[in-house]
């Protein structure tokens, strides 16, 4: 619940209050209007192909507590019967708002970015805080989803968790204004969306924006920082994670899809039981545990927390079918760095046959045909055997080659057997959730 007054709401917002409705507070800001079920602020995005605003009367039906839209929508909805604000730029206003909740709140907030992992620090993070903790949710990382994030935050919120996507420059440096972090963690630094930004070395200034978003605040790097080293230089109050880092793991014992470990902190060392053994996991896991003793959490409280961990929907998800093998279902996102890190976890699993079903890696510029053919050779090395889906995929000389999810599938239930470990990781553009949701439901013409 937004527990700020109506007046002061509006003056965060830069918007007039056009009409009044029957007070309290919102629950939270929502920007779809079939997704109202009541007590929210709709804000009207304009922009796009769809005016937002076109949808606020139906929001108001819905039960909405109110709605931000521009002026001229504004005045068409007075006797609506909610608060109705008006303002020039929806979005701007829903980032203001946000800003203003995430102040009053006064909690500690914790920004996450980085070319890969960053949500599963998000998630380890989350899980292991104590204290009454918000994070966002699935892929809430964006200009529209960050700020939606904060003002789900009930009050009494102690610290935020907020995970920041870049797809652009200047993005993050936007995501910290609105989120104002005390503690950031860039996880690292790697050959995403290079289409977009033209180099590696771009990338890494993109990320490096946190930086400047953290005014006196503490920055978690990765202890091999890569292209975000030169960032790094004469930054104060850098703390490193993995490696030789500060915070390191420095004794492991992994079994059954977990592990435990013996992590260093600048607090002392303390042992962690993780329900997970990926090598890259692990790092992620340093990532987590630097942030909460950063923000004044011991290494035994995290560590009393670390059995709640669990991952967002598609990443490293394990389905075990029984006599049909064991998938590890991967498929949210894939780059390089990802799929290399998969790629070695599959061929650790106590499995006599490993097959890994690999989509399309995008958004790497002019040398993607490259990086694809050196992950089909990675894979190749290590003995593993590869469906590629889709054109791209060809690229990984892969010793199947499908169409799409749906050849993947029923090619997969061919080839499954009780000793066998299968990968399916691609970017969301190749569309291979699918490829488990027809393997766990049985379908295919060997399933």
């Amino acid at each position: 619940m937004i527990e700020l007054p109506v007046e002061a709401m509006a003056a965060a917002m830069g918007a007039e209050i056009v009409a009044r409705g029957t007070g309290g507070f919102p629950e939270r800001g929502e920007i779809d209007s079939r997704s109202v079920e009541g007590g929210e602020l709709f804000f009207g995005l304009t922009g796009g192909q769809t005016d937002g605003g076109a949808h606020a009367a139906s929001a108001i039906e819905s039960g909405a507590w109110g709605v931000v839209v521009t002026p001229e929508r504004a005045a068409a909805l007075a006797d609506a019967g909610a608060f109705v604000f008006a303002s020039s730029d929806p979005l701007l206003s829903l980032q203001a708002l946000a800003r203003a909740w995430r102040r009053e709140l006064d909690a500690t907030v914790i920004g996450i970015t980085g070319s890969v992992g960053k949500t599963s620090v998000k998630d380890i993070t989350r899980a292991i805080l104590p204290g009454a903790v918000h994070a966002s949710a699935e892929n809430f990382n964006t200009e529209i989803g960050l700020p939606l994030t904060i003002l789900e935050a009930p009050a009494g919120t102690e610290t935020l968790v907020l995970e920041m996507a870049m797809r652009g420059a200047g993005q993050i440096a936007e995501l910290a204004a609105i989120a104002e972090p005390d503690i950031g963690v860039i996880t690292n630094v790697g050959p995403v969306h290079v289409e977009l930004l033209g180099s590696i070395e771009a990338v890494a200034a993109a990320k490096a924006e946190l930086i400047g978003g953290l005014g006196d605040g503490t920055l978690l790097a990765p202890f091999e920082a890569g292209p975000l080293e030169p960032h790094l230089e004469g930054v104060a109050g850098v703390i490193r994670f993995g490696g030789e880092g500060e915070v390191r793991v420095t004794e492991v014992e992994t079994g059954d899809g977990s592990a435990k470990v013996r992590i260093e902190t600048l607090q002392g060392g303390q042992d962690f039981e993780f329900p997970f053994a990926e090598p890259h996991n692990l790092v992620n896991a340093t990532a987590a545990v630097g942030a909460g003793v950063a923000a004044g959490f011991t290494p035994s409280e995290l560590s009393s927390r670390a059995g709640n961990v669990a991952f967002s929907k598609f990443r490293n998800e394990h389905i075990d079918l029984g006599g049909r093998g064991l998938i590890i279902n991967d498929c949210y996102n894939a780059n390089p760095v990802s799929m290399r890190a998969a790629l070695q976890y599959l061929d650790q699993i106590d499995r006599e046959r490993k097959l890994a079903v690999l989509g399309l890696m995008a958004e790497l510029g002019p040398d993607e045909r490259r990086f694809h053919e050196e992950i089909g050779q990675i894979a190749r090395n290590m003995g593993i055997e590869t469906i590629g889906v889709g054109e791209l995929a060809r690229a990984y000389s892969p010793d199947h080659e499908v169409a799409d999810a749906d050849e993947a599938a029923e090619l997969l239930a061919s080839r499954l057997g009780p000793d066998v470990a299968v990968l399916i990781k691609g970017s969301r553009a190749a569309g291979l959730e699918r490829v488990a949701e027809l393997i766990t439901a049985g379908e295919g013409s060997a399933a």
